[in-house]
């Protein structure tokens, strides 16, 4: 395919139509908004901080934010990694998220980032959001969503490898930092498989068939009190048909989705969900997709019901994961939806 006709089918799989939301950007901001007009979340400002080099955030996260706006009435925004030379996405551009200061009036914050360094004013403003007591939501490399090679910022705590708090930012907030590559990467899918102990909660109603083409990461310090809503089954395959492995990989499985609080360094305890899925093609899975959506209207005290909406917003074609696999010379504005 030519880089145009690739530019092309990016920009209608991110900015396909939206029939039930409408989408603002202020001149040439360096984020998208999508406007729900109606649903249980009208009134409830979701904002998704993305920049990942190599899971496909600046893809998935734009059509996650679509569903909870079109299927459920949020109002979400969404960052991204820019470069600051012309204004486009670039997701291995590792310091320059702009638009932090809006999590300030978020309800709910959604990360999904990786190996980060941001300056200082861009990353108070996530720093004192995982302070406030509002729930978090973290995705795949989120447990490893900072590093930072200056230590002289008062944020390189927060660094993966921190030992103060061990894990940075990933242990500390959401449950562990990064460990391993469980299953074999780009060889060895995950299933999604329900923790008995936790089959009722209201996050899995309706999530079957729970899939994705991303491997299943190693976790070791999750705390007693976190409880694990899914166990990831290694499979033999990168197809959802795949056999588990056998053998240690799946005896026992790695946890894939749990919950925990956090106790912030203000006191203030906030509901955390995190997962080690999440790459734009697992966003395919329509188990996983309302397994987010659940996680969401949970976090934000509003009913979860039986089978949520979470139809595809437009046409979506993710590009598969991987280093340097993303489509160049995209800006935030061109992702706006037609109206």
């Amino acid at each position: 395919m030519s880089g145009a006709n690739l530019l092309a089918t990016f920009l209608v799989t991110m900015g396909g139509m939206v029939f039930l939301a409408t989408s603002s950007a202020a001149g040439n901001d360096p984020w998208v908004v999508y406007e729900g007009e109606k649903g249980p979340g009208r009134g409830k400002h979701i904002l998704f901080v993305t920049g990942d080099d190599e899971y496909r955030s600046e893809e998935a996260m734009p059509q996650l934010a679509k569903i909870l706006a079109a299927r459920h009435g949020f109002k979400c925004t969404v960052l991204f990694a820019i470069d600051p030379q012309d204004g486009t996405i670039k997701p291995e551009y590792q310091q320059n998220i702009p638009g932090t200061h809006q999590l300030a009036d978020a309800d709910l914050m959604v990360l999904f980032t990786r190996f980060r360094h941001l300056p200082d004013e861009q990353m108070k403003p996530i720093v004192e959001f995982a302070n406030s007591g509002k729930p978090m939501i973290g995705l795949r490399t989120a447990t490893h969503a900072f590093h930072y090679r200056d230590r002289s910022s008062p944020y390189a705590k927060y660094d993966w490898r921190s030992k103060d708090p061990p894990g940075g930012f990933g242990q500390a907030v959401l449950g562990d930092t990064w460990v391993s590559h469980h299953g074999h990467h780009g060889h060895e899918s995950t299933r999604g498989v329900i923790n008995q102990e936790t089959a009722e909660h209201p996050i899995l109603r309706g999530c079957t068939d729970i899939w994705g083409p991303t491997d299943v990461y190693g976790i070791k310090r999750l705390r007693d009190d976190d409880q694990i809503l899914l166990w990831g089954q290694v499979l033999a395959g990168m197809t959802a048909d795949a056999k588990p492995v056998e053998g240690k990989k799946n005896d026992p499985m790695m946890p894939v989705a749990w919950l925990r609080n956090y106790r912030g360094e203000t006191g203030n305890v906030a509901k955390v969900f995190c997962t080690t899925m999440g790459s734009s093609v697992d966003l395919e899975s329509e188990g996983f997709r309302r397994l987010l959506v659940n996680a969401a209207l949970w976090c934000l005290d509003l009913e979860v019901p039986p089978r949520a909406n979470v139809d595809i917003v437009g046409l979506y074609q993710p590009r598969p994961f991987g280093l340097g696999n993303y489509v160049q010379g995209v800006k935030p504005a061109d992702l706006q939806p037609l109206r």
